[in-house]
Order: C-alpha cells, then structure tokens, then sequence
C-alpha cells in the first residue's frame, strides 16, 4: 500500500473559530442545506458525533458517486484542527484503501483564517492516483468551502 498526500491551504476572511463551527461542527447539516447537489444528507451510524464516530453520507444528485463511509479520528475545538478518514464507498473504487483528510483552521491578522487541509490518499498495491484526480478534488474542496464561506458573509449570525 502507498500513500499520496497533499496540501491545500484558503484564505477566508471569516474569523477562524467561526469558519471552524461552520466546516467541522455544523457541517451534517450545514452543506446538504447549502449545496444539496454535492451532499444530500449526513447519517450518524455509530457513536454521537466525537472521536470513532461512524457517518454514511449520501451524494447529491450532481456528483458521480452515491455514498461513502467517514469515520472521525480526532476533533480539538481549542486548536481548531479535525480528522477524519473515508473508509468505504464508491468513491475510493477499486484502487483506494481510504482517504485520511485532516483540516486545520489558523486565525490570521486581518481577523479572518486560513484553511489548511492535508489528505492522505491510501493506495491498494502500488496504485498511481493521477494529478488530474487530485486537482479534481482540490477544486471539489475549494467549491465547498468557497460556498460556506459565501453563506457564513451573506448570514452573519448563522
């Protein structure tokens, strides 16, 4: 098995801890609401939201996948830092054993943050993942934080 990691850093200009509610805390029910194309819906299947949780979600009708399995490894409301690893689903296919994402929030001068997020694909055999696949889901990720980041400045006391 081999691994293939990279980095993507955001800048937002939404406070950290605010931004950091927002992707990590709310999320379940914050990105069906607001992109509803990309996640349908979040399901809880084992534990209560914390660390070992298990969570099934359901693609929106515009993504090529229908669900994968998440499970979280580590959440510091203090540091602002989350993991989580996608464990099952179509969208490892057949060439991924999982994909570890571990996102961390760093306030920065202005009062806004920068979103740091490191993923760690988990490849079965010697597997190549293309960089066209990797920008695929950086621009994913982009999307996604793009849209909270809209929805947190249009809704400030959300």
């Amino acid at each position: 098995m081999g691994a293939i990691t990279y980095d993507m850093e955001i800048p937002s200009s939404i406070p950290a801890a605010k931004m950091f509610k927002a992707v990590v805390l709310d999320a379940d029910t914050l990105i069906p609401k607001i992109m509803p194309q990309a996640i349908k819906s979040v399901e809880i299947l084992e534990g209560d939201g914390g660390v070992g949780t298990v969570k099934l979600i359901h693609f929106g009708e515009g993504s090529q996948y229908k669900s994968v399995k998440h499970r979280v490894d580590a959440t510091d409301k203090e540091n602002l830092t989350h993991s989580y690893t996608i464990v099952e689903g179509d969208a490892l296919a057949d060439v991924l054993e999982s994909i570890t994402y571990h996102v961390k929030i760093v306030p920065t001068e202005d009062g806004g943050c920068i979103c740091k997020n490191r993923s760690i694909y988990h490849t079965k055999g010697d597997v190549e993942i293309t960089e066209e696949k990797i920008k695929e889901g950086k621009e994913k990720a982009m999307q996604m934080f793009k849209a909270i980041e809209a929805y947190l400045q249009a809704n400030p006391d959300a």
